[in-house]
């Protein structure tokens, strides 16, 4: 836009331009100027922005351009010729934009990518206080400039007046000068009187004077006096008047000469020049950013290797921890400083292009954002930098990549994992499907039959055991795992483990060494949780040692701790990798054919379960191919008194129990009901819970196994029909479904169950569970 009538009364200083283009708008400009108290005028083009130059000057211009930065060198270096500071401004910057040929061409700042408020802010600030003292300063040197050019041409200007004072007949004699500062009249200036030069001395002033010339005369002294006079062109003028008296050979006063000197505008110009340090040193203090003014000190060789403290503002304290830096050189105050940072000062102090950069100082552990700018003309070695400690940012955005790098791990182990699950599940899978074919081909063939059944029942154990140990992550997860503790010795926990792990060690021909220590160890612990972490070792070890190893089992007594060592001869663990082997989903030396099998969470329970019991688990490993060795540590428990344990019971006879089988899988139930019909019970199944409620009435069951996750009514809603309606039995409600967690165990006894089982379910606690019907 044109600058127009309206901006004429304000100051040139005031104005801030802006040269903005309509495809790279930035937000903020406005608010900005408000609060820096300037005046935003805006411009299409640089054409633009030259004729408003032409008419008044600008302290401070911006411009923003487009992300390819086309054509932005040129503009600046158009825009730089105003005279005034100029900040580009590019909100969408590319990797390709041109921010060194835009420094190189003249820019003050170049602010690339997304436009902070608070730094454009800080930066317009810095950069528009710091143009306006600069052109304040100017203006008082060329009036002090002016002022000695008139000294040295007094001659000519008259601004040095000089008079002459008989002083026993009372009669001045004085220039034209004097004329013009005392407002006397030729004739006067050719003789008159002293008290019509007193006359135009201001009355505040005269008193002082008069005893000044007094001293004078008595004491031989030279005469001096600051004093406001009245001039012919009305005004006050400050002058310096100078004389010394001249005595006769009796030592009486004869005359006084001397000399009077207008410096009016010399100490206007030296107040100004006061007053704009204080604004300049009251800005330098006011801004947040941290400021110092530094000076580069270079080696021998012309090398930048320290830098002197010249000035900083309080803020500079706040962001750095150096506390009266100025008039010590970095070194002093941070030893061992980057010497990158010497490099960057110096190339700006040698090229005078401007720089902004972020980086760390090492030795503070802290990250800076910095803009840097000489201090003089070319061959200074003063530079001014401006930054803000940016440490808290830099940590959240390492923190950030962390946790995305963290992210990106933990989906790539889940992918992997799931890959895992399904090779894992389908291994079972196909025995037992192979086993259904042998078993319809070769019905009446016992012995076949037995084989398969027996590979079939160890597949189905395995299929549980993997989802069991999935339930386990789940719980342990959720913080749902509760301990069953009782008092235990860590020998029977051994025995039961060694059982249940004997058949994968037997599989790869392992030869097992146990080494139990020579005393009872003591427990207070889950026995059931315990057994899981043994055998998750044994068959750890089992698995990643090759056919014909060695396993050795030890346990001993280490003051008040029970500790277990397995130690295998097998493949051995990366030193690199001890710390990652109780990771989720993470298995020891895994490999693409994955020969070793398993979910690779075995080792994650361990842990967890063991800091259940207050304990701890590590692992050790000489290397790749030289074994392993896991050591558990428990606390140990005073042993409990031994207690007669009833004899057991002797088997009930069974009987025959009604029992309802309710699952919307028909398979499922069929199976099930085939079941009970074998072992001498009366089943009966339905498939949803409409018809549970209809069969409840005909058949009257005594036990009902309950499906919760059915279409229509689920699991609960026909638990509470069931309990809620009179006309039925109440008959033992059995939930039987895959959710085994305590939550859902609460739910379902909240629902009205007597009990919770999970598939699949054994039969031996479907047995024990009719048996007490």
């Amino acid at each position: 836009m044109k600058a127009t009538d309206p901006m004429s009364h304000l100051r040139p200083s005031n104005f801030v331009l802006l040269v903005e283009h309509p495809a790279a708008p930035v937000a903020g400009i406005d608010n900005i100027c408000a609060e820096l108290d300037v005046v935003l005028v805006r411009a299409a083009t640089a054409a633009d922005a030259a004729e408003l130059a032409h008419k008044t000057p600008f302290l401070l211009v911006l411009a923003t351009v487009p992300g390819d930065g086309a054509g932005a060198p040129e503009l600046v270096g158009e825009l730089a010729a105003f005279g005034a500071p100029v900040i580009m401004l590019a909100p969408q910057a590319g990797p390709a934009f041109p921010l060194e040929r835009c420094y190189e061409a003249g820019a003050a700042d170049v602010l690339a990518g997304a436009v902070s408020p608070l730094i454009l802010r800080a930066r317009a600030r810095f950069l528009s206080h710091a143009a306006h003292a600069a052109r304040e300063r100017r203006l008082v040197h060329d009036a002090l400039l002016d002022s000695h050019v008139r000294l040295d041409n007094t001659a000519t200007y008259g601004e040095l007046a000089l008079w002459s004072w008989d002083i026993k007949a009372d009669r001045v004699t004085a220039d034209v000068a004097m004329q013009f500062l005392f407002s006397v009249t030729p004739a006067q200036a050719a003789g008159g009187p002293v008290s019509a030069y007193y006359a135009a001395i201001h009355p505040a002033d005269a008193p002082q004077n008069e005893l000044n010339i007094q001293r004078a005369i008595e004491t031989g002294m030279t005469y001096e006096s600051r004093m406001r006079v009245r001039a012919i062109d009305g005004e006050y003028h400050l002058v310096l008047s100078r004389g010394q008296v001249l005595y006769d050979a009796d030592g009486k006063p004869q005359t006084m000469r001397g000399m009077v000197r207008d410096i009016t505008r010399e100490t206007q110009a030296q107040a100004d020049l006061r007053e704009s340090e204080e604004r300049y040193r009251a800005l330098f203090e006011a801004i947040d950013e941290a400021v110092c003014i530094i000076e580069m000190i270079y080696d021998d060789a012309g090398a930048p290797v320290d830098y002197l403290f010249l000035e900083t503002n309080k803020a500079f304290e706040q962001h750095t921890g150096l506390v009266g830096a100025a008039g010590k050189t970095v070194l002093e105050l941070v030893p061992g400083h980057d010497t990158h940072w010497m490099k960057l000062y110096g190339d700006v102090a040698r090229t005078g292009v401007p720089v902004r950069h972020e980086n760390e100082v090492g030795v503070m552990n802290r990250w800076f954002d910095v803009y840097a700018t000489r201090v003089g003309a070319e061959g200074s070695n003063k530079v001014a930098v401006l930054f803000t400690d940016i440490s808290e940012r830099k940590l959240a955005e390492f923190e950030l990549q962390r946790l995305a790098d963290d992210l990106k791990e933990a989906d790539r182990r889940k992918t992997e994992f799931l890959a895992t699950l399904a090779h894992e599940l389908r291994n079972p899978l196909a025995p037992l499907r192979s086993g259904l074919q042998v078993m319809r081909l070769s019905a009446g063939d016992r012995a076949a039959t037995a084989r398969v059944t027996e590979v079939m029942e160890r597949q189905l154990a395995h299929m549980v055991e993997l989802v069991d140990d999935l339930l386990d992550v789940a719980r342990i997860t959720r913080g749902q795992v509760e301990l069953k503790h009782a008092h235990i010795d860590l020998k029977d926990v051994l025995d039961l483990a060694v059982e249940t792990a004997m058949p994968a060690i037997d599989d790869r021909h392992h030869r097992l060494d146990i080494r139990p220590a020579g005393e009872s160890l003591p427990l207070f612990a889950d026995a059931t949780r315990l057994i899981q972490v043994v055998n998750n070792l044994l068959n750890n070890a089992a698995k990643y040692t090759p056919h014909g190893g060695t396993l050795t089992l030890a346990t001993r007594r280490d003051g008040a701790e029970a500790v277990l060592t397995v130690t295998d001869n097998g493949v051995g663990i990366a030193p690199e990798a001890l710390d990652e082997v109780f990771g989720m989903f993470n298995q020891v030396g895994r490999s693409r054919d994955r020969t070793h099998g398993g979910l690779g969470i075995g080792l994650s329970l361990v842990r967890s379960m063991v800091e259940l019991h207050g304990g701890s688990v590590s692992a050790a490993s000489p290397g790749p191919g030289r074994g392993s060795t896991f050591t558990v540590r428990l606390p140990l428990a005073v042993a409990a008194a031994p207690s007669e344990e009833p004899a057991p019971a002797p088997p009930a006879a069974v009987h025959k129990v009604r029992v309802l089988v309710v699952d919307d899988n028909r398979d499922a139930a069929d199976t099930l009901s085939a079941l009970l019909d074998l072992l001498g019970h009366n089943a009966q199944v339905a498939n949803d819970g409409r018809a549970a409620l209809d069969a409840m009435q005909d058949f009257r069951p005594q036990v009902v196994f309950l499906d919760i996750g059915m279409p229509g009514m689920n699991g609960y809603e026909v638990a509470e029909a069931i309990r809620n309606d009179r006309r039925f039995d109440q008959p033992l409600l059995v939930a039987l479904t895959g959710w085994g967690g305590e939550d859902d165990r609460q739910r379902t006894s909240a629902a009205g169950f007597d009990l919770h089982l999970t598939k699949p379910v054994d039969l031996g606690e479907i047995e024990k569970m009719l048996a007490g019907v």
